[in-house]
Formats: structure tokens, sequence, C-alpha cells
């Protein structure tokens, strides 16, 4: 893994690759079109995003796939692969839906925005495309795949056919000739009822919703994770995580359930919860305090009491201000795609984990430290509570996370 700063920014060079689309200079842009998800796919042939308005677009690699049946001369293929390692990957609109809605909540008089909190693919059976999405309530599952268009394309009034098919049409014999015949013994004969056929001319895109879970979060939804057994999924807000069947939704199971029974004694919430990428029954959730637990779900129906806690020694014996806690907050986790390396952001740092050494991060990279002279500016104004997301690459070599424009920091 690339764990020096240096090294990184030889290796790598960051580029504006594509941009979708167009915006006048005097146009304002609309809260609505602004992004607020985004995901690829485990291939990187697709990719999600979603934003406030509610809708989720797909976008997909062009020239990047081909189907089982076409054939590829080995010179194309070497073309192809030289073509790959040396350009960026390009994507198209492939098409968009309109996932959430805005509600209002009658008991609590509360308004529930549209906005898309996450977007996360499934495993894809048979060629079709499987997304969940959700807003602070509701999680949907989302169907998409590719149809064919046909179109009734007219023929010749007066076809001639082999004497083979007419048992499949009614028979009108030319009066005025004799039918051409050949050699082998077969003759031509017409038909009137033969004057129309199917031909496709295209594919679009058909998006359905499978499923809605709806109802099982008083707090809001903050993220949602798919279970490597493609068969369950977790969503988790500020004080519980359920644990969700695809094919269920008027059920879950509570997990993880942080709310105490009196609210003041309320200490920390769950800010983000991920599956290992490998073994199905480890779950990871971080929370407030800076911690990541990592529970077997096996152990316990709920699992917050046996949980190994990853925590950074140095950290929390360390010096102490005002804004120590704040900071502290781990905003999301993500795993490494080799099951061993967590990734956690806090609003300073993004630190990697080996999951087998629980008291100090290897390696921890210093994202806002040139704003610490500045923290009490970004407590007044409420941007210390700005929340910053992590990705790792597919390959473990590059990690990615959020911040600020330079020149306005």
């Amino acid at each position: 893994m690339i764990l020096n700063r240096e090294e990184a920014s030889a290796s790598l060079e960051w580029k504006c690759s594509q941009a979708f689309g167009e915006r006048n200079p005097d146009e304002e842009l609309q809260d609505v079109d602004i992004v607020s998800a985004i995901e690829f796919d485990k291939t990187g042939d697709y990719l999600a995003v979603g934003d406030r308005g509610g809708r989720v677009i797909l976008f997909e690699t062009v020239g990047g796939k081909n189907t089982p049946n076409q054939h590829i001369s080995r010179s194309e293929l070497e073309k192809q692969m030289d073509f790959t390692s040396t350009s960026h990957p390009e994507y198209r609109y492939k098409t968009e839906f309109q996932s959430h809605e805005p509600e209002f909540d009658y008991l609590k008089s509360l308004e529930i925005e549209e906005k898309i909190n996450r977007v996360r693919w499934c495993a894809a059976p048979n060629g079709s495309m499987f997304i969940l999405s959700t807003n602070d309530k509701t999680i949907k599952l989302w169907k998409v795949r590719d149809q064919k268009v046909k179109k009734i394309k007219e023929m010749d009034h007066f076809p001639f056919v082999s004497s083979e098919n007419t048992l499949l049409a009614e028979k009108n014999f030319m009066n005025e000739h004799n039918p051409p015949s050949f050699a082998h013994g077969y003759h031509l004969e017409w038909t009137e009822n033969m004057a129309t056929k199917i031909a496709n001319v295209g594919n679009s895109v058909h998006a359905r919703c499978q499923k809605v879970y709806p109802h099982a979060h008083d707090f809001n939804i903050n993220s949602i994770s798919n279970n490597s057994d493609c068969e369950t999924f977790v969503s988790a807000d500020d004080l519980r995580i359920n644990l969700w069947n695809l094919e269920i939704s008027d059920q879950c199971f509570n997990i993880v359930d942080m709310k105490p029974s009196n609210m003041d004694d309320l200490t920390e919430v769950i800010t983000s919860a991920e599956f290992h990428p490998i073994y199905c029954n480890l779950l990871a959730y971080s929370s407030s305090r800076g911690f990541v637990r990592l529970v077997d779900m096996r152990q316990s129906a709920l699992c917050d009491h046996s949980a190994r806690i990853l925590r950074d020694a140095a950290e929390s014996h360390g010096s102490k201000s005002f804004f120590t806690e704040i900071i502290a907050s781990i905003s999301d986790i993500k795993f490494a795609n080799d099951g061993q390396h967590l990734l956690s952001r806090d609003y300073m740092n993004l630190k990697l984990w080996d999951i087998r050494m629980d008291s100090t991060p290897v390696a921890t990279f210093k994202i806002h430290e040139h704003l610490r002279p500045k923290l009490c500016d970004l407590y007044n104004n409420d941007s210390i509570f700005d929340k910053f997301e992590c990705s790792v690459s597919g390959d473990g070599l590059h990690f990615a996370t959020g911040s600020y424009r330079r020149d306005n920091g």
C-alpha cells in the first residue's frame, strides 16, 4: 500500500476526466441537482449517483464490455488491452429514475426530504442490476434491466416461401401459371397472411421498484451495507442497526441498540456501519466517540455488548481540549477488499487499521492539520460538524477522501 504522501503525489496525477450535464454561466445551481451519494459497482463498469432531488442516475463505461457471444480476434483484444492501460475510463449516461419523493410524517409533524443518503449495488443475477437507495427514513430496492425495443416491419405482400413453411400459414396457390419448381422437387408458394414481421431496433432501460423497507428507523438513516452472502443487508441510524433480508420488506431484526433508557445518559451515536467483504458474520460500525466496533453476529442476537473495539491509544492519552470529542467523531468507515484492513475518517485524519491490531492504526494521514488553529472559527460557523467519506481502490493501493478547497481553507 502507498503510505507515504510523497510517493503518492509522485505516482498519481489528479485531473478532471469527465463532466456530465451543461449549465449556462448565468444559471444558478439548483439544490435538487447537487450530488448527495455516489457508488461504483464491483466491476467498475457502472456508476450510480444519487442527488438531493431524490433521483438515481446511472452511468456505464464506453466500449468496456463485450457480449458473451461476440467474437473478438486476438489483435483486437490486444488493442483493447493497450488502450485500457493507457487511457482513463470513459462513462456515458445510461438512465435515471425517481427513487424517492418528499413526504410528511403527520404523527411527528416532520417533513421527510427526498435527498438520497446512500446508494449500494447488490448482486446482479441474470444480467439485471439491483440497487439499494435510501433517504432519511425509507429504503428501496430497484431492479434495472435492458429491454429490447421491437418494431413491426412490413414485408412484401406476395412473398415466395418454401412449401415447408406453408404448414404455418394459409395456402393461396397461384392460379394463372404454375408455381416455380426446383430440381430437388420442392416448389414455391405465396401467402397473403405473412405481411409483417417483428424486428429489434434497439434497447431501452427500465427501472422498477422491487421492494420498499419502511418504518424501521426513528432517527435518520446514515448508512446501508450489503452482506457478502448476497441475501441480507444492514441499515443504521444514530442509535440502532437493523438487519434485513432482501426478500422480506415487512420484517427486520435489531442487532445493535445504543439507545439508553434515559436519553440524558446518551454519550455516543452510531455514525456508519459496514459489512466485512468476505465473512458474512462480521460487521463493523463507528461512533461519535472515535471508536470502531467489530462484532461477530454469531455470538449474540444483540451485538452491542460483544464487540472488539479499535481505538487510537495515542489520542486517548493525549492532551484534551473543548474540540477533542467533536473532531474525534468518525464520519465514515470502509473495508479494503482483502478484509484485513479498514479505513476510518474523522474530521482531522484518515486512518488505516489492521483489524488484528486494535490499539493503534497502521497509518494516519493528516488531512486537516492546517485547520487546527482555526477550530474555533469552524465551530462558530458549524463547519466543524461537516462529514467526509472515504474510499479504497479495488487493488487496495490507493485511498480517497474529501476535504475543502485549499484557497478557501
